[in-house]
């Protein structure tokens, strides 16, 4: 996927705390772990959510530490390497063994429960895109390996996947744009042992909402800043300690860090047609006041425009896995459902919709893999992005939506898991910000 990670880097310290865990034998995953560090692991992982803390404020000393940008190895692979695949490989157990058979419950309770949280923390989601001088897991930038993360967290719920999957969001942000000051403040937290819950809020509840036209506002004062606005689908919003905000500031979208225990920060419920499991929330800044230096980095709208698009192939990725679990879910049915003495999968019109839903995944996956493997390597990536997002927005929607249809009564009904991911697919093309690659 001409992209690099340092051999040493990622795999081993991931595979060797989830060996070390006891939630191992809980997730019924310490074969599989013990084979892999015994295979020779190299790479790493770990997450969690925490109650209200104190962050302390650390006085910048110089330049900002960012990831490097992998280079260009000249060859077409799409191949994931060896570090990727055990990675994925795990993730893909945890999904299929504790996401799936935990959705409806999750779902039910409008709230990923903590117990799945405090066991994410054990894959180090959050290191993933931060500097190993800072603590992270790599030096090089891993959009890649965060597509097929969140790609295989999908598989197995795409609402519990988000909740995950938001800490690492705000992590992320900070990495990439923060400034030195910011990042000796809050990086530590994200890549210690009690990781803090958080949410990169950009949405806001209003129909066709843009993203670089902000209804959220924030204007200067003496002191600093001054924000005013609503934003919703915010992950976890009554957990969040911390939160990144999208903000309108002197006619420019801006990033700008929030702590949840600012005056005037309120949570409000929002509840959504899908990715229940999530816990949306909206956020509510009613004369919040902040530092001058809450902005993000320079404040930069290069940097804006950078953050929406890798939350849109952040989207884009978990579309993928759902639409996977779609697929292999109608495909078992139709050749096991029998109708008038065979299974419906001899029935043309059968087959071809579940050719159709092979065909499109298949597309979405590759436009997708393309757009994160240039974001890697720091290359323009914007037309890559929308491709991915269109393709996923869409076909996803008829992945869902084929899914239903192929399961007739069946997927009309929750005692099959397909028309949740048929409500999960309808949010790719209408979600912005909560989750970042």
């Amino acid at each position: 996927m001409a992209n690099r990670i340092d051999p040493m880097g990622i795999g081993l310290a991931v595979l060797n705390r989830i060996a070390s865990s006891p939630l191992v034998d809980k997730l019924k995953l310490r074969n599989s772990t013990e084979k892999a560090v015994y295979q020779g692991a190299k790479t790493g992982f770990r997450a969690a959510g925490a109650a209200s803390r104190t962050f302390r404020r650390v006085k910048g000393s110089g330049k900002p530490t960012r990831l490097a940008r992998t280079g260009d190895s000249g060859v077409f692979d799409l191949t994931p390497t060896e570090d990727q695949q055990m990675i994925v490989g795990v993730i893909k157990e945890f999904a299929a063994e504790v996401l799936r058979p935990g959705a409806l419950v999750a779902e039910t309770a409008n709230d990923t429960p903590k117990e799945i949280l405090a066991q994410t923390s054990e894959f180090g989601l959050t290191l993933l895109n931060i500097p190993e001088a800072l603590g992270g897991l790599s030096e090089d930038r891993s959009a890649v390996t965060g597509v097929l993360v969140a790609e295989a967290l999908a598989e197995g719920d795409m609402g519990q996947a988000v909740a995950c999957l938001a800490p690492a969001a705000v992590a992320t942000a900070i990495s990439l744009w923060g400034s030195d000051e910011q990042q000796q403040t809050y990086l530590p937290a994200f890549a210690g042992d009690d990781i803090p819950s958080a949410a990169l809020a950009v949405a806001e509840p209003r129909a066709l909402f843009d993203p670089f036209s902000l209804d959220t506002k924030a204007v200067r004062t003496a002191s600093g800043l001054r924000i005013n606005g609503v934003k919703s689908g915010v992950v976890r919003g009554a957990e969040a300690e911390l939160f990144v905000v999208a903000v309108d500031l002197d006619g420019t979208p801006t990033l700008v860090l929030l702590e949840s225990s600012t005056k005037g920060v309120t949570i409000e419920s929002d509840p959504s047609m899908g990715l229940r499991a999530a816990g949306l929330s909206k956020l509510v800044l009613d004369d919040v006041d902040v530092e001058a230096g809450a902005v993000l980095g320079e404040g930069s709208v290069d940097d804006y425009r950078e953050c929406i698009r890798l939350s849109r192939l952040a989207w884009a990725a978990l579309a993928l896995g759902t639409a996977r679990a779609v697929l292999d879910y109608v495909t078992e049915y139709v050749n096991t459902r029998e109708a008038f003495g065979e299974p419906i999968s001899h029935r043309q019109a059968v087959a071809f919709m579940v050719a159709d839903i092979a065909i499109e995944l298949e597309g979405m996956r590759l436009t997708t893999l393309k757009a994160a493997s240039r974001a890697e390597q720091g290359m323009d990536f914007a037309r890559e992005v929308a491709l991915a997002r269109r393709l996923t927005a869409e076909y996803g929607m008829k992945i869902g939506t084929d899914g239903v249809q192929l399961l007739g009564g069946h997927g009309f009904v929750k005692e099959h898991p397909v028309e949740r991911w048929y409500r999960d697919l309808r949010a790719i093309g209408l979600m912005e910000g909560a989750v970042l690659v």
